[in-house]
């Protein structure tokens, strides 16, 4: 049972002790009477005494030295670079890797030279025109000479914040509020990148400038819907011209090919032409001695195939003189597109079913065939 349970004896060791209450011992009271022991031993001793405080010297001086030893390991990661001090001042600069440097004399800094880092800045500007405007944008960079970025300056973050202030407000305060907001932002944003590297160009910082985006801009809250509306007529600007261009794009080749188009029937039509030509005089150089040898044969000849040519490309009328005063003409040509279209009607009619019996005045049956009258009235008033 342990001295402290509760209904136990109280066997406090710390109590009744020469027949006096008492508590734990003081640590200071126990060291001084462990090195004064020692003291005796030691004045006792003589010479082993001695001994034995040498060898405890030498044991925690060589437990100093393994602890200083290991403290001085470190290790330099992929992406940096170490940039060593020597009681304070620039030594050299180490590559990735596990590396010792002595503790207490050698301190080391590791500076990231592979990530890509972003400062931003914002601001309300006057522009040239003397308006208003909010104005955001980022940069990125990347240190490329740790030794620099860690002496050139002081702070060379605060220092890239700063020179980046320094050229927006520059570069907006020379532009119109319209080349800010609007087409002239590119323009504007590499205009801060060439003024931001002409800043820090002098310090030479060690970091190289990666890429600078015009975050926002934007005018003041009483005239935004106005410039909203301009923004949008200039998209509107240029969206029809996009589609103009497209247009034209479209266009432009249908209208080259119709012109070569027509550039090869002119061709041919010219071709042709000339090989009929050709044609007509080989056929009347042909025909000239015949007609030197017979002209009245070869006159009718001629006179009646073109006759035939002629009228082969005109209507047909049959004018019947005779039997009278009255004179019928008959357009062979008409009648000729009406039993064409008689014939297809019958076919129809036939396709489609029962065709009705059409009747007179009198009861007797007629032919329905419009053709077949007009072929039978004419015939009889022909004859």
């Amino acid at each position: 049972m342990a001295w402290n349970e509760p209904g136990g004896n109280n066997n406090d060791p710390w109590k009744n002790r020469g027949g006096k209450e008492q508590g734990p011992p003081d640590l200071d009271d126990v060291f001084k009477n462990l090195f004064g022991k020692f003291g005796k031993s030691g004045g006792n001793g003589g010479g082993s005494g001695k001994s034995l405080g040498g060898i405890g010297a030498g044991i925690l001086v060589g437990l100093l030295v393994v602890i200083w030893f290991i403290s001085g390991f470190y290790t330099i990661r992929e992406a940096e670079r170490g940039v060593v001090l020597r009681f304070g001042e620039y030594h050299e600069q180490v590559e990735p890797g596990l590396r010792w440097a002595p503790t207490f004399i050698d301190s080391v800094i590791p500076v990231d030279v592979q990530s890509i880092r972003d400062q931003s800045s914002s601001g309300s500007m006057l522009t040239e025109d003397e308006n208003v405007v909010s104005v955001q944008m980022e940069m990125q960079f990347r240190v490329v000479d740790p030794y620099r970025w860690t002496f050139a300056v002081e702070s060379p973050e605060q220092s890239l914040s700063q020179s980046l202030d320094s050229a927006i407000r520059y570069v907006v305060g020379h532009s119109k509020m319209d080349d800010v907001l609007t087409d002239g932002r590119e323009v504007t944003r590499q205009r801060v990148w060439e003024e931001l590297q002409a800043i820090i160009e002098p310090y030479n910082m060690g970091v190289s400038i990666i890429d600078m985006n015009f975050r926002d801009a934007r005018p003041p809250e009483q005239v935004k819907d106005a410039f909203d509306d301009a923004i949008a007529a200039q998209e509107d600007e240029q969206r029809f011209i996009r589609e103009a261009e497209a247009y034209a794009r479209e266009i432009e080749p249908r209208a080259r090919g119709q012109v070569n188009r027509m550039n090869e029937e002119a061709q041919a039509y010219k071709e042709r032409v000339t090989l009929e030509a050709q044609g007509e005089v080989a056929r009347f150089e042909e025909l000239l001695p015949q007609y030197e040898r017979a002209p009245q044969v070869t006159r009718e000849r001629i006179y009646l195939e073109t006759m035939e040519e002629v009228l082969g490309n005109t209507s047909k009328i049959m004018v019947d003189s005779k039997g009278g005063n009255n004179m019928m003409y008959l357009p062979l040509d008409k009648i000729m597109e009406r039993q064409q279209s008689t014939s297809s009607d019958r076919s129809r009619n036939t396709l489609e079913g029962l065709q009705a019996p059409v009747t007179d005045a009198s009861g007797r049956s007629r032919n329905s065939s419009p053709t077949t009258g007009l072929r039978g009235d004419s015939y009889r008033e022909g004859r």
